[in-house]
């Protein structure tokens, strides 16, 4: 190997692998062009051979449908919002599977690898054929590709749906993999969208993915959302759901919204009929259901609530069902009140003829521990001063792409907690040489009894923060003693602690800064992680 240094050696191999990732990119680009084309000859074709071929009456208005909206959804449509970044935000088209060819006189509205794959919900009336057409000309867009997002993207691409885009700025995690079913151990690591995206095209490669790989955000979501007709919210916080919403409302899009935690969920379908602000024949939005958001001391992650995955599972499914129900009797494509859209198409779509009102929405509630586990509470209407979608509107698309909406500052924001003084906390490393040196110290673990049972320092009394001021008032806790109080990130023991003091503590009270999290973190790597 003389004359070539390891460097040098390494440089070249670096090159090489370059020059064949972008050849294998070119490639895939070229074969997705091919097969556009070659399916848009072949609607052509059947569109031909089934006017021959005396379909019964009214399947031809979602033929020419479907054969519009292929023709218009070429490269020179809107690309997915593309950040600053690179390769944040690029299209991810399906990958197209060997197709065997159909006969030269072939005379039917779907390929026979469609009849094959879909045959089992084809059959049904409330599907059919001219809802299988609808489904493969939707566009819809999953905000979230986590607990909720998997299971509801899942069937979505398994029952045909043209496009589905997916938003997501997180990496799959390992805490992650008990509930969010299309992601893997291999797959750690990777962004969520491309991992589920995996995922998908390997249940169904015919349909055509779009990867938006950051968080939602203000500026860009009426951009994004305009490029569908259908939106389901599966994120997680109060913030993302207020804005999903009002994006929603000012795109003129119905949306599948839907929350889990612990062991119970709520499903509910918004802005549908979409209509414009002020016009009472619209679906109520969030805003109408929840006008002012819950107190931010209140809002429990799944981190620190819990959640088991089955149930967080059923609601996404559940949202799948509801977009299916939405898309194959086309009310995905009902126009507002003055017969026009409410954003510009994008699509080529053909809109339906408009849809009569839809009956009063309802709220799903789902209980995995009660009897019955569902029940339905019927909602009400738009509310008349609704800040989204009533005659007085106050959020409007310039308000929203301009960044001026702060969803932070309106839902509140809780973490971090701080309302003692430095003097008095303790950080994890200061306790474990103080605990040393007295130990006559107190230590209240305020965890709830499930998490004190997996894991807990020798010594500790558990009392779970729910029951700690009853306790408290009961005299249960001793009040001359130093007290130091923990939990799992430093927020319950603070008030724990302002308890203590309320209650008239003359020892010197402390809670244990950053809780368990801060204490693996600086005294003991072992801590389990949970």
């Amino acid at each position: 190997m003389s004359g070539y240094s390891t460097n040098s050696i390494d440089s070249t191999v670096a090159r090489l692998r370059q020059r064949v990732q972008e050849t294998e990119a070119a490639l895939a680009s070229l074969k997705r062009d091919l097969a556009n084309a070659e399916t848009q000859a072949r609607e052509a074709h059947d569109l031909s051979q089934a006017y021959q071929g005396g379909m019964p009456l009214g399947w031809q208005e979602d033929v020419f449908a479907a054969l519009s909206h292929t023709l218009s959804n070429e490269s020179t449509g809107p690309e997915p919002y593309q950040s600053q970044t690179a390769d944040h935000g690029v299209e991810e088209a399906g990958e197209e599977d060997e197709e065997e060819e159909e006969p030269g006189d072939w005379k039917w509205p779907l390929r026979a690898e469609e009849y094959r794959r879909y045959g089992r919900q084809l059959i049904m009336p409330e599907v059919g054929l001219q809802g299988q057409l609808r489904l493969r000309n939707a566009k819809v867009l999953v905000v979230g590709a986590g607990g909720l997002g998997c299971p509801a993207a899942a069937y979505l691409a398994g029952a045909g749906v043209g496009t589905l885009g997916l938003v997501d700025g997180d990496t799959v995690e390992i805490s992650n993999l008990h509930r969010q079913v299309a992601h893997s151990s291999q797959r750690v690591g990777m962004k969520k969208v491309d991992s589920a995206v995996e995922y998908l095209r390997g249940l169904n490669p015919n349909v055509n993915y779009r990867c938006y790989r950051e968080h939602l955000v203000p500026q860009q979501a009426l951009e994004v959302f305009s490029a569908y007709d259908l939106v389901l919210d599966c994120t997680d916080h109060p913030t993302s759901r207020y804005l999903i919403s009002d994006a929603c409302v000012l795109a003129g899009k119905p949306l599948v919204s839907a929350s889990a935690l612990r062991t119970e969920g709520q499903l509910i379908v918004l802005n549908n009929p979409p209509r414009r602000p002020g016009d009472t024949d619209g679906g109520p939005c969030y805003r109408c259901v929840f006008p002012k958001p819950p107190p931010a001391e209140s809002v429990v992650s799944c981190g620190e609530g819990g959640i088991l995955g089955p149930v967080v599972g059923a609601m996404g499914v559940l949202q799948a069902l509801e977009a299916i129900k939405l898309i194959a009797r086309g009310d995905h494509l009902s126009t507002v009140s003055d017969d026009t859209p409410m954003a510009d198409s994008t699509d080529g779509e053909v809109p339906s003829p408009k849809a009569p009102t839809a009956s009063p929405p309802t709220m799903l509630l789902f209980s995995a521990y009660s009897s019955p586990q569902f029940r339905s509470i019927r909602m009400r209407s738009r509310r008349p001063n609704c800040a989204a979608c009533s005659a007085q509107a106050t959020i409007t698309p310039e308000s929203l792409t301009s960044g001026s909406l702060d969803y932070v500052a309106f839902c509140g924001v809780t973490n971090p907690v701080t309302l003692l003084g430095q003097e008095e906390r303790i950080t994890p490393s200061d306790f474990a040489n103080l605990a040393l040196a007295s130990p006559d110290a107190v230590l209240i673990d305020v965890r709830d009894t499930t998490q004190f049972e997996l894991c807990n320092l020798p010594g500790s009394i558990n009392i779970p923060w729910s029951k700690f001021p009853d306790v408290v008032k009961q005299e249960a806790v001793p009040l001359g003693k130093d007290v130091f109080v923990v939990c799992k990130l430093g927020n319950d023991s603070q008030m724990a602690v302002k308890v203590l003091q309320e209650a008239g503590s003359t020892g010197r009270v402390r809670d244990i800064k950053g809780g368990f999290r801060a204490w693996k973190a600086e005294v003991d790597p072992s801590w389990p992680e949970y």
